[in-house]
């Protein structure tokens, strides 16, 4: 089965959830209105559909390899890096003075998620090179943006992040890879970073790796790191290639999934120490970097999206052809396809629901970082920058969640089948059992939406989003469809749970933290679950005024169809995490660590 971009679906998110149209009235987006939009997203739908999605599975078959230090990616993934590079697609989103196109991250965003649809192991390359960008366009000097931003937005280099160490997994305060001060200004490198997506492969000319390392007698923790730019070739001031840097590959890793994206363990500094340049100023590292990690965490949590939608695309396919017992109500004189029993059509709506509720989150959440960005009026700026903190680890954390369950429900589907790796269904569920954990695991996203964007300011930007979401019911409320009704008593339920549980947060994280952060995961995951489900339902209040428009009617009521099924079997979780969230905390930790 052969992955088809939903270019249709993308584009109702983006006028009717993002407010396109507001967008391309920012300064600079002007030329960024629906009809670019829809050209855009066509023209990256044939390239992934063409030329990325062919070789997923060969990738997951014949994974990239490491001989004498030198990695080989999968066959044809050089040659679709290139043609990715040559479209200008990794510039898409980036200043146009730099050599990127400059277009709205509302738009980029659609066209992250076909690239990872069409392959999550090549995509990655991409999406760290994006934050590497994102980092040098923050603290970079002139210098620094001039030299290392061009190549890397046109393509022909890559960048990476190197925060893990082997004694320091999430706890950046243990990092211990040590700079060391050079008379010309230069530092030389030493240490080893592990986990280094595309830390060394063939599909460019240089790699960028962006560091965290220690200046000798910086302060301990997390206030004494510093980020260093480290190329695998030094840069003459033409920009030509020299000599190789002091950094090397010692091993990939071999994983459950995503096998084609190499893994690396990378060396600084056996031969005298590799030579990096300081990026901003020393002992601010952290701050940089996660400049670097709040683009990598929305572009995961686009991931979990895209791994669904294949997954869903799959099953919906094979659920259509495969033929067994005949249905329940009668409705065919002998045995059919599956897609006729209920409980195959309740988990494909699952999948569908889930995958489009967190489509309409994320990018409307792209959209308010457009305006955090380019809105001339400051306040606006600060409103909606605010909005999309709130959101990042919503995306990530409930987005990355969301694509497990999808892509579990992806091989149950096939059934027996879907154990088989020959059919494809279970690469999904292998590949995704990775965006829970990068980037920032499930838990981390979630100590982040509890102590920074709730407790921090004692829930009003939480409870504002709330107030936003009952405008919403009072919306639907005032419709006279079922369907619209059954949506607004739901998501008026969801949304009671969700300021219940700001509420305890809110109130507990100070005196009793334990308390607080007991139920931090299954707090993401409501609220995570709300936002999505209004995205929908604001998704079904456009869909039946284009229908009553006489407007693509099979799209319109599969959107409303879909938006209440959201409502009346996933909204419905709200008020059970509501409880595992208020009353729950104390059974946590009620057994004592040595009764494990």
């Amino acid at each position: 089965m052969t992955y088809r971009a939903p270019v249709k679906d993308m584009l109702f998110c983006m006028t009717e959830l993002a407010g396109l149209d507001e967008v391309a009235r920012l300064p600079g987006f002007e030329e960024f209105g629906a009809d670019t939009a829809q050209a855009v997203l066509e023209e990256c739908a044939k390239f992934n559909e063409g030329v990325v999605a062919p070789l997923n599975v060969e990738g997951d078959l014949h994974p990239s390899t490491l001989k004498d230090g030198v990695v080989t990616t999968t066959t044809g993934f050089k040659e679709a890096f290139r043609q990715f590079a040559e479209g200008g697609w990794q510039g898409l989103q980036h200043p146009a003075r730099f050599g990127g196109q400059g277009l709205p991250k509302t738009i980029g965003a659609a066209c992250v998620e076909m690239l990872n649809s069409a392959n999550l192991s090549f995509a990655l390359c991409p999406l760290l090179t994006d934050g590497a960008i994102e980092a040098l366009l923050t603290a970079g000097s002139d210098e620094q943006k001039t030299t290392f931003i061009p190549p890397l937005a046109e393509g022909r280099w890559t960048g990476t992040m190197n925060l893990t160490e082997p004694q320091a997994g999430s706890d950046l305060a243990a990092v211990r890879t040590r700079a060391e001060p050079q008379p010309d200004g230069t530092y030389k490198i030493f240490g080893t970073k592990i986990f280094i997506t595309y830390g060394e492969h063939d599909m460019a000319a240089n790699i960028v790796h962006l560091v965290l390392a220690r200046v000798a007698g910086a302060p301990e923790g997390v206030k004494g790191i510093s980020l260093f730019v480290v190329p695998k070739f030094m840069v003459g001031a033409d920009g030509s290639l020299g000599a190789r840097n002091d950094v090397y590959c010692v091993s990939i890793e071999h994983k459950l999934g995503i096998k084609a994206s190499p893994t690396a363990v990378l060396q600084f500094g056996d031969h005298g120490g590799a030579v990096g340049y300081i990026v901003g100023e020393e002992n601010r590292g952290l701050e940089y970097m996660f400049v670097m990690m709040n683009a990598a965490r929305y572009a995961v949590g686009v991931q979990g999206i895209a791994v669904a939608e294949r997954a869903y695309q799959k099953a919906a396919a094979f659920a259509k052809e495969r033929v067994q017992s005949r249905p329940v109500d009668g409705s065919l004189p002998r045995s059919g396809p599956i897609i006729h029993h209920p409980d195959v059509r309740r988990m494909l709506m699952t999948m569908r629901a889930l995958t489009e509720g967190c489509r309409g989150m994320a990018l409307s959440a792209a959209a308010a970082y457009d305006a955090a960005h380019a809105h001339p009026d400051a306040k606006a700026r600060e409103q909606n920058q605010a909005f999309y903190e709130f959101m990042v680890p919503l995306v990530k954390g409930y987005s990355t969640e969301m694509s497990l369950e999808v892509t579990s429900l992806g091989v149950q589907v096939h059934g027996g089948m879907g154990f088989i790796e020959e059919t494809g269904a279970a690469q999904y569920y292998r590949d995704a059992r990775i965006l829970t954990i990068y980037e920032g695991t499930s838990a981390i996203q979630a100590n982040d939406l509890v102590g920074r964007k709730t407790a921090r300011d004692g829930g009003r930007m939480a409870l504002a989003v709330a107030r936003q979401i009952e405008a919403t019911e009072a919306e639907l409320g005032a419709r006279d469809s079922a369907a619209a009704l059954a949506v607004a008593r739901r998501l008026q339920a969801a949304r009671t749970a969700f300021e219940q549980a700001v509420v305890f947060i809110a109130g507990h994280a100070k005196s009793d933290p334990n308390a607080a952060f007991a139920g931090s995961v299954p707090y993401m995951m409501l609220a995570g679950n709300l936002v999505a489900g209004w995205q929908l339902g604001r998704a079904l209040i456009a869909a039946e005024d284009r229908l009553a428009a006489g407007e693509d009617a099979a799209f319109m009521t599969a959107k409303i169809a879909t938006a209440r099924f959201y409502a009346e079997h996933i909204l419905t979780r709200a008020p059970g995490l509501r409880d595992a969230i208020v009353e729950g905390a104390a059974s946590v930790t009620a057994l004592a660590p040595d009764a494990f």
